[in-house]
């Protein structure tokens, strides 16, 4: 039969990482091919068009909206500022009774002027936006009014689920072995900034004392749907996350609920303690994978060459992640690849492969419920 093939996680300690850092509109780069950037330096910017806001000239001085001309000067151009007197009525026989006045309920350039509507379109001010490079590294290619791509070389580990956005922070193991929760008892008033590594999983005292020290991220193996509802104030949805108002980024390397983080992960992330990392929770499931990541950029000797990169195929040995119930984010290896398909519970056939699993158990799964594991 031929080769199997399914998506994989990264768990790496010297692996070559291209990062494309694009605007959400047209801009500026500010980053040239071949620049060495940091982290925190903005390779682009853009100004995104501030709101268009609607002041309601004649409704508001009683007139008939042809006549708005009468009694309001400005020109489309013209900028205004909040609380500014844009119009008034003479009042009844102009003598100042029942005068009607409109100040501006907003800052910004007036953009038209209807005698239709008797309304004016007021553009608030532009806001900035600008991206970052995200990791320590060099710029390898610039995208013309978007963007760059941002190469860099290190340690990379991939988690199954995150929330929260991009953050770095230098890297402490926080709990003694990959098989400890991460408490709050565990986290230091000197954290502010950092990233810290747990085993197993991590408390809700954990997370609420992480916000108030002020660290930047927090990975382990598992994290509580209860507890990030609790945080949260809301359940999450698995579909897509990154966007979560919360002052900390969460990575779980191995799933939900309380799962020992993996011997191999723990260890590599002991191996770089002390050396700042990027990460980011943002998860997609769905079509378009995005996994959450850390990023750990290493200096290496000039003229080292990195390994290559791990071949993502299914085959006896391979390391997975099983990523569906029952074995929900148990560690396996593949055992065999059975050529005839299966029927499962569903009713469906589907190709399977047998794996063992670490407490020596032998499953038979569905292929598309695994992950591989690719390390180097």
């Amino acid at each position: 039969m031929g080769s199997a093939y399914t998506p994989g996680l990264t768990v790496s300690g010297d692996t070559v990482v291209q990062k494309v850092r694009r605007l959400p509109i047209k801009g500026e780069v500010l980053a040239e091919k071949g620049q060495m950037v940091k982290h925190d330096s903005e390779v682009a910017k853009a100004m995104l068009p501030g709101m268009l806001q609607t002041i309601k000239l004649g409704e508001k001085l009683g007139v008939e909206a042809k006549e708005i001309g009468d009694f309001f000067s400005m020109e489309v151009g013209a900028e205004i500022e909040k609380g500014q007197l844009l119009a008034e009525t003479a009042g009844l026989l102009g003598l100042g009774w029942f005068k009607q006045e409109v100040h501006s309920e907003f800052t910004g350039t007036i953009e038209s002027i209807s005698t239709v509507t008797g309304s004016i379109l007021v553009r608030e001010p532009s806001i900035p936006v600008a991206i970052t490079a995200y990791v320590d590294g060099m710029v390898i290619d610039t995208i013309p009014e978007e963007g760059v791509t941002v190469e860099t070389r290190g340690a990379m580990v991939q988690g199954i689920f995150g929330i929260g956005g991009e953050r770095s922070g230098d890297i402490r193991i926080a709990v003694p072995d990959h098989d400890t929760v991460l408490g709050a008892e565990h986290i230091q008033a000197d954290d502010a900034g950092k990233v810290l590594v747990g085993g197993s999983g991590l408390t809700y005292e954990a997370m609420v004392k992480a916000g108030e020290i002020g660290v930047s991220g927090l990975v382990v193996g598992a994290v509580k749907d209860v507890d990030l509802t609790k945080l949260l104030g809301y359940e999450i949805g698995v579909a897509i996350t990154g966007q979560e108002e919360i002052d900390f980024t969460i990575v779980a390397t191995e799933g939900f609920g309380q799962l020992a983080m993996a011997q191999r992960t723990f260890e590599l992330l002991q191996s770089i303690e002390g050396k700042r990392a990027s990460l980011n929770g943002a998860t997609q499931i769905r079509a378009g994978v995005i996994r959450p990541e850390l990023i750990a950029p290493i200096e290496h000797a000039a003229g080292d060459v990195p390994p290559e990169h791990a071949t993502l195929e299914l085959k006896p040995g391979t390391p997975i992640r099983v990523i569906r119930e029952p074995y929900f984010g148990q560690l396996a290896e593949v055992t065999g690849l059975p050529a005839e398909l299966q029927a499962v519970e569903s009713g469906a056939l589907v190709r399977v492969l047998t794996a063992k699993l670490e407490d020596g158990e032998e499953v038979t799964v569905p292929r598309a419920n695994v992950e591989i594991i690719a390390t180097s």
